[in-house]
C-alpha cells in the first residue's frame, strides 16, 4: 500500500481560485524569510521552462535561490541531481508537452533513485493537474506554484533532510516578495516584473486562476532594481505583468499608474525600455503620449487583440470593442508614426461564424500588424468558455488559421521592407543559431537582423545598414 502523505499536500481549488479576496498585499523581503544555504553543495540542478515571459523570469528567481543553496547547474538533465520542470497552463498543448516530459523522466528516476523530480510554475495552480499528478505521477518529489517560489529552500529541506514528498500550492495568491536572487539569463537585457495576476477574466483563459489577483511592487522598488541593472551594465529592459497597464490599479494609498511609471523610467539612464503584455481597454491616451516622447522608450508595441468581432469580443469577456480598439490604434500610429504593432488572435472561438472571422481578417488587414501570435482556440478546464457551445469544425479552424496566416505573414514582410536601405540600431545578442559567423540582434521596433561582425560586438549597440528585408528577419552590414 502507498504511503500517506496527505499531511504534507496542500493542493489548489478551482472554486477558492475564482475568489477575489480583499486581504492586503503585503511586500516581503525574501532575507527576512529564509535565509539557509549549504544543502545544495555537490549537487547539480536542471530547469526546463515552458511558457512565457513570466514563466522565464520565475525560472531566473527560481535559478538564483538554488545557486544561493549551493546547487551548481547542471548542462545535461542525465547528469542532474534536482529536475524542476517550470510548466505553462495557457493551452492544452503545453500541458501535454509537460506531461510528455515527466513520463520520459521516470526513467531517469528509475536509474537514480536519489534524483530529486518537480514540477512548479501555472500548472500545478490547476486543480485538475496537481490531482493528475498525485495519481499518475508519485515519483514526482515537489509540486508547488506561481505564488510561493520563495518557500522552495523549506521544501528542498523538507525532500533532501526529510526525505518526504511536498505537494504545496496555493489557491490565494501570494506576497510580493522582492530582493529574490536571480540568475539573469542574458547580461545584457532583463526582465522586470512590474506586477503579478490578472483581473481580466477573459472566458478562454486560465491565468487569472494560476496567477492570482492582480498585485503591483511599489514604484520605489520597480526603480531600485532598474538602477540596479544599470550600474550592472544591463542595457535594456522589458516590464512584465500579465496587463501591464493595469498597473497601480490596486494601490490604495498613492495615485500612481503605468503611465506615471513610464515616466519616471523615461528620465534614468538605461538605454531601451520595453513592455509586455498589454490589454486595450487599459491602453489609454496619456500612456500613447508619454511613449511618444522616444528616447529610451521604444516603438514597438505588443497590444492583444484577439479578434475583430464584437460578439466574439463579447463572449470572450475581452471588455473592449472593435472601435475602441482600432481608435487605439490610430492614435498610436498618430503619435508614434514609427511605431510597430504586433498583436494575438484566436481563430475557432466556440460559435465563430464565417462573418464574424471575416471581421477579424478586415481589421489585421486595417492596423497594418507587423506580426501576430495565431492560436487556435484551446480549451481550458474551469473557464466559462469550456462550457460555450462550438459548432465550428477543426477543419473550418484550420482553414481560418491559414487564411489569417497568410495575412499576418504579409505584415511580418512589410514590416522589415519598410527598412530596407535604412540603417537602424541593433542591440547585438549573440551569434545566428544557424551560422556562427554572423551576428543577430534586434533593433528599437524588434526587427531581428543578422549580420557580419566580430564577436567583441555582442552586447553592444551596432548601427547597421539593412540590405535585404525577409519575412522574419533582415540582412545587412555593419556601418564604420
Amino acid at each position: 500500500m502507498a504511503k500517506d502523505y496527505s499531511k504534507y499536500f496542500t493542493t489548489p481549488s478551482i472554486k477558492d481560485a475564482r475568489k477575489r479576496k480583499t486581504k492586503e498585499t503585503l511586500t516581503i523581503d525574501y532575507n527576512d524569510y529564509y535565509n539557509i544555504k549549504g544543502f545544495g553543495k555537490n549537487k547539480t540542478y536542471r530547469i526546463e521552462t515552458f511558457g512565457c515571459q513570466a514563466n522565464e523570469a520565475d525560472t531566473e528567481k527560481i535559478s538564483g535561490i538554488l545557486e544561493q543553496l549551493e546547487f551548481t547547474e547542471s548542462k545535461t538533465l542525465e547528469h542532474a541531481d534536482l529536475i524542476l520542470l517550470n510548466t505553462c497552463a495557457v493551452r492544452e498543448n503545453a500541458e501535454n508537452r509537460v506531461f510528455g516530459e515527466l513520463g520520459r523522466l521516470k526513467q531517469f528516476k528509475k536509474n537514480n533513485p536519489d534524483l530529486i523530480l518537480g514540477v512548479c510554475g501555472c500548472m500545478p495552480q490547476e486543480e485538475k493537474v496537481t490531482n493528475r499528478i498525485l495519481k499518475k505521477f508519485q515519483y514526482v518529489d515537489l509540486v508547488f506554484g506561481t505564488h510561493n517560489i520563495y518557500k522552495l529552500p523549506q521544501y528542498l529541506e523538507t525532500v533532501i533532510l526529510s526525505k518526504e514528498r511536498v505537494i504545496e500550492v496555493f489557491s490565494e495568491e501570494g506576497n510580493i516578495v522582492e530582493n529574490m536572487p536571480r540568475i539573469r539569463e542574458n547580461t545584457k537585457k532583463a526582465w522586470v516584473n512590474i506586477m503579478f495576476g490578472c483581473d481580466e477574466f477573459c472566458t478562454y483563459c486560465i491565468v487569472p486562476y494560476t496567477r492570482g489577483k492582480e498585485r503591483s511592487r511599489l514604484p520605489e522598488h520597480v526603480k531600485e532594481e532598474v538602477k540596479e541593472l544599470i550600474l550592472e551594465g544591463y542595457q535594456e529592459i522589458t516590464l512584465l505583468g500579465q496587463n501591464v497597464n493595469s498597473y497601480g490599479n490596486d494601490f490604495t494609498d498613492i495615485d500612481y499608474k503605468f503611465s506615471d511609471l513610464l515616466t519616471d523610467l523615461h528620465e534614468m539612464d538605461i538605454a531601451r525600455i520595453r513592455f509586455t503584455t498589454s490589454h486595450p481597454k487599459d491602453f489609454n491616451l496619456e500612456t500613447v503620449k508619454i511613449l511618444s516622447k522616444g528616447g529610451n522608450l521604444m516603438p514597438y508595441i505588443h497590444l492583444p487583440v484577439q479578434s475583430g468581432s464584437n460578439e466574439v469580443l463579447k463572449r470572450m469577456n475581452r471588455k473592449y470593442t472593435k472601435e475602441s480598439y482600432l481608435e487605439l490604434v490610430r492614435n498610436i500610429y498618430k503619435y508614434i508614426p514609427t511605431a510597430s504593432l504586433t498583436t494575438d488572435i484566436i481563430v475557432g472561438f466556440p460559435g465563430e461564424t464565417e462573418e464574424q472571422f471575416q471581421e477579424t481578417l478586415d481589421l489585421v488587414k486595417e492596423c497594418k500588424f507587423e506580426g501576430a501570435y495565431t492560436f487556435i482556440y484551446s480549451k481550458r478546464e474551469g473557464t466559462p468558455a469550456e462550457h460555450y457551445e462550438d459548432n465550428v469544425t477543426m477543419e473550418e479552424k484550420k482553414q481560418h488559421l491559414y487564411k489569417l496566416n497568410k495575412i499576418v505573414n504579409d505584415g511580418y514582410l512589410r514590416g522589415t521592407k519598410r527598412f530596407e536601405g535604412k540603417i537602424v540600431k541593433v542591440l547585438v545578442d549573440g551569434f545566428s543559431k544557424n551560422n556562427d559567423a554572423i551576428l543577430a540582434g534586434y533593433t528599437e521596433n524588434n526587427k531581428l537582423v543578422n549580420f557580419s561582425g566580430d564577436a567583441s560586438l555582442i552586447g553592444t549597440f551596432v548601427e547597421v545598414k539593412v540590405t535585404t528585408a525577409k519575412t522574419w528577419f533582415m540582412l545587412g552590414e555593419q556601418v564604420g
